[in-house]
């Protein structure tokens, strides 16, 4: 009986749990936060954290700048590695394309506004307050 109850935890698992075990969130409460506030759609709709992870479902999860969207390929519970979470999901093709093209115009737009290489020593920063104040 209890390795039934393994393979029936195993079948229900809800998505804050299941973002949390796949590694898209550090905590299984900030991963319940993003549910909650409508960040993670669920076959494009916003869901509860308790709703049941399906296999073949589409989840759309915000990842920095940009959105992932991933096909579930296996459901667990359990926190595992990062190669065998990656092995939960599976990320489209159009994601991958669009993630590369906003990092591409990304990098585009930081060369027009140079950053510098560090913090300006004494000499250069009264030479700022010197050209500010003119």
């Amino acid at each position: 009986m209890s390795s039934r109850k393994v393979e029936n935890s195993a079948e229900n698992v809800r998505i804050d749990k299941w973002l949390w075990a796949a590694r898209f969130f550090k905590t299984r409460s900030v991963a319940r936060d993003m549910v909650q506030a409508g960040k993670v759609h669920y076959n494009g709709q916003r869901v509860k954290p308790g709703k049941i992870v399906e296999l073949g479902a589409m989840i759309k999860i915000p990842s920095g700048w940009d959105v992932k969207e991933v096909v579930v390929t296996m459901i667990t519970d359990k926190r595992q590695g990062a190669p065998l979470a990656q092995q939960m999901y599976e990320e489209t093709a159009q994601s991958l394309a669009k993630r590369e093209e906003n990092q591409i115009a990304r990098k585009l737009s930081s060369f027009h506004s140079p950053k510098p290489e560090g913090k300006p020593d004494k000499k250069q920063r009264r030479q700022i307050i010197k050209f500010k104040h003119q």
